[in-house]
Order: C-alpha cells, then sequence, then structure tokens
C-alpha cells in the first residue's frame, strides 16, 4: 500500500487540522460607557420663625428661626424662592390674627443662592424674620400666624 501525502495533507486541511488559520483570525470592539449625574436639591427638614411681640416692651422685634436645611449635588448652582406667604398684600409679607381680619406685617430673608455640597453635607439656611414696632403696637391680642413656601431648584 502507497502512502499518498498529497491527500493526507489535503484531508487534514479540510478538517482544519492544518492549513489556513487567516480564516480564524480574531477582532475587538470598543463599549462606550457614560453617566450623567442629575443636579438635584431637597429639603431635609422645614423650619420655624416665632415671635413674642409685648407692646409694653415695644421695639423691633427679630424672630428666633430654626433653619431649614437642605442639600443639592455636589457642584450644583441652587436657586431659593418663595411665595411670599399665604397672607401676602401687594408683595408684603403678613401674619394673619387667628379669628380676626387683622394682619401684621413682617420682613422675611435669606440667602437665594449657591453651589450644592452634596447629601453628606446639608446646608443650613439662614433665614431672618423680623417685625417693626409700630406694625404691633396698636394689634389685637391673640396668635397670628402665616406659611412661606421654600421652592429650591438647581
Amino acid at each position: 500500500m502507497k502512502f499518498n501525502k498529497l491527500g493526507l495533507v489535503g484531508a487534514l486541511c479540510a478538517a482544519g487540522l492544518l492549513g489556513n488559520t487567516s480564516a480564524l483570525a480574531a477582532d475587538t470592539a470598543n463599549v462606550a460607557v457614560s453617566a450623567t449625574v442629575v443636579g438635584t436639591c431637597k429639603f431635609n427638614n422645614g423650619g420655624t420663625a416665632a415671635f413674642i411681640l409685648d407692646p409694653s416692651v415695644g421695639g423691633n422685634v427679630a424672630a428666633t428661626v430654626t433653619q431649614p436645611q437642605f442639600w443639592c449635588t455636589k457642584g450644583a448652582t441652587y436657586s431659593i424662592s418663595d411665595n411670599d406667604g399665604l397672607n401676602a398684600l401687594a408683595g408684603a409679607q403678613r401674619m394673619k390674627h387667628a379669628s380676626l381680619a387683622e394682619y401684621i406685617p413682617y420682613s422675611f430673608s435669606y440667602t437665594a443662592g449657591g453651589t450644592g455640597t452634596g447629601p453628606s453635607t446639608p446646608i443650613t439656611m439662614n433665614i431672618t424674620s423680623s417685625v417693626v414696632a409700630a406694625d404691633y403696637m396698636n394689634a389685637s391680642a391673640g396668635s397670628y400666624a402665616d406659611t412661606v413656601i421654600l421652592s429650591i431648584t438647581p
């Protein structure tokens, strides 16, 4: 029996055991990975501004303020605004008597903007509020109240 070298090589190539490795060439591809951190702001808590208005003492009175806290995404520029309160008249903030149609004007201010530091570093507002003596000296005794709604946007 004669051995046919050419036939053996042809059979091995056809079986893929020898021969053309270029048909098995590898390739690569890139996958782009990206993310966007959304600028957001959230209040952690509200606050209070309380006055003790005693006409026998007189003088302008500053509120005792419990400051709201909030956070904004680190690096996000934020802006705070308010609705002037539920009892505002022509842009002037006023507290309304609980049962009478009487009002006491008050001032209400704060820093309205800045840059966020992230949720692990909350920012405390710096609200100041006061009532001028002339606005409460002849006011009826009783409770007065208003609600100011704060809004924060990144």
